[in-house]
C-alpha cells in the first residue's frame, strides 16, 4: 500500500509508520515542525512540513496522489484548552478535517481509511442512560466524528475508527500528556493519593501502531473498533505511577462518588474563570471515574495487536512526565497546530 498519513511524526502516528514499512508498504505525511528532539521519525517515510489545515484542496491532492490507504492520526484531545464553546474547536481539529479530507484521499485512490478516535464514544453507545454525549462536549464530538468517518465507506472504500483508551509509551523529545497527571498528584497532600475506585482500559504506543496497520490491511467496510490490551484498577495503576515517581510507599484514599462530583464542581468554574471550557464536564466526570471503563482485547487482538510490558511502559510515561514537570528536559507539548 501507498500510505498518506496525517501525523507522521507523532507518538502514535511515527510508531505506526515504522510498523507499515516494516511490512514494505511506503509511508508519506504532512507534520508540523519541530521535529521533537532525538525521536525516532523513521527514515523512510517521504516527510514533509506545513499546516494541513491551511493547505488548499489542490495542495493536497497533489500529496495524497497515488495513495491507496489514508490515516488520520491528528487532531486533539479534551486536554487541550480552548475558550467556550469548546465543541467549536473540536469540530476545527477533529471533524471538519475529515469531511474535506477523506473525499480528497477518495478521488487520489484510497479505498482504505483509518481514523484514530475515542473510546468515550464506545461507552456512549454502551450505556446510552448515562447520557454522556449530553454532558460532555468532548464526548458528543467523537461520536460525531465516528458517523462522519464511517459515513464515507462504500462498495470500494472500507473505514475504521479506533476507540482509543489510555496510551503509555514514550517518544524521546515529546511530552507526554501524563504531566497532567503528575501536576494534579503534586498539589494533593503530601504522601497521599486522592482517587476513586474504578479502573481503564488501556495499551501501548506499539499496540496502537499495531492495530492501525492492521485496520489498513484487514478491515472491511465500516467499523469502529473499541482497542484495549489491559484493564486496571486506579489502585494498581496508581501503584506503578508510584513507583515511577520514587514514592512506592505513598498512600491511596478512595474518593467517594458525591466528593468527586462536588471536586469536579469547582474545577468547571475554576477553568471558566480562567477563560477556558472542559471537554469533559468535571462534574459528571465522577460517573466514568468511579467505574471500571474495561474493554475487552478481543478487538486489538484481531487487528493483530501483541502482547507488551504495560508497567514498563506506565513507568517510562511517568518519569519522563515527572522530568517535564520539574523542568528537566526541554519537550515539545501537544498542540492543535
Amino acid at each position: 500500500m501507498n500510505v498518506f498519513l496525517i501525523g507522521g511524526t507523532g507518538l502514535l502516528g511515527s510508531a505506526a509508520a515504522q510498523i507499515f514499512l516494516d511490512r514494505g508498504h511506503s509511508v508519506k505525511s504532512v507534520a508540523l515542525p519541530p521535529l521533537p528532539q532525538g525521536a525516532p521519525i523513521p527514515q523512510a517515510m517521504e516527510l514533509s512540513f506545513g499546516n494541513y489545515l491551511e493547505m488548499s484542496d489542490e495542495d493536497l491532492a497533489a500529496q495524497m496522489a497515488g495513495c491507496d490507504c489514508f490515516v488520520f492520526a491528528a487532531g486533539v484531545d479534551e486536554r487541550v484548552e480552548f475558550p467556550p464553546p469548546v465543541y467549536e474547536a473540536y469540530e476545527r481539529y477533529n471533524i471538519k478535517p475529515l469531511e474535506r479530507m477523506i473525499p480528497i484521499a477518495k478521488a487520489a485512490g484510497a479505498t482504505r481509511i483509518v481514523v484514530l478516535g475515542s473510546y468515550f464514544s464506545y461507552f456512549a453507545k454502551e450505556y446510552p442512560s448515562m447520557r454522556l454525549c449530553e454532558q460532555h462536549p468532548y464526548i458528543r464530538s467523537r461520536i460525531a466524528q465516528e458517523e462522519t468517518a464511517l459515513a464515507f465507506a462504500d462498495e470500494t472504500t472500507s473505514v475504521a475508527v479506533l476507540e482509543l483508551p489510555y496510551i503509555f509509551g514514550t517518544q524521546p523529545g515529546r511530552k507526554p500528556v501524563w504531566a497532567i497527571l503528575i501536576e494534579q498528584l503534586a498539589a494533593m497532600p503530601k504522601g497521599m493519593t486522592m482517587y476513586p475506585k474504578g479502573g481503564t482500559a488501556m495499551l501501548t504506543v506499539r499496540q496502537v501502531a499495531e492495530t492501525i496497520v492492521g485496520a489498513a490491511e484487514r478491515n472491511k467496510g465500516a467499523n469502529a473498533y473499541p482497542i484495549s490490551y489491559y484493564n486496571l484498577s486506579w489502585d494498581d495503576f496508581l501503584t506503578i505511577v508510584h513507583a515511577a515517581m520514587g514514592v512506592p510507599k505513598r498512600k491511596i484514599l478512595h474518593i467517594p462518588h458525591w466528593m468527586f462530583k462536588l471536586w469536579g464542581g469547582k474545577m468547571g468554574k475554576d477553568a471558566l474563570a480562567k477563560g477556558y471550557e472542559m471537554g469533559i464536564d468535571p462534574s459528571g466526570l465522577a460517573d466514568i471515574m468511579c467505574m471500571n471503563t474495561f474493554i475487552d482485547n478481543g478487538w486489538a487482538k484481531d487487528l493483530g495487536a501483541t502482547d507488551d510490558d504495560i508497567k514498563s511502559a506506565i513507568f517510562d510515561s511517568v518519569k519522563l512526565s515527572v522530568d517535564a514537570f520539574q523542568g528537566k528536559q526541554e519537550l515539545v507539548e501537544m498542540k492543535a497546530e
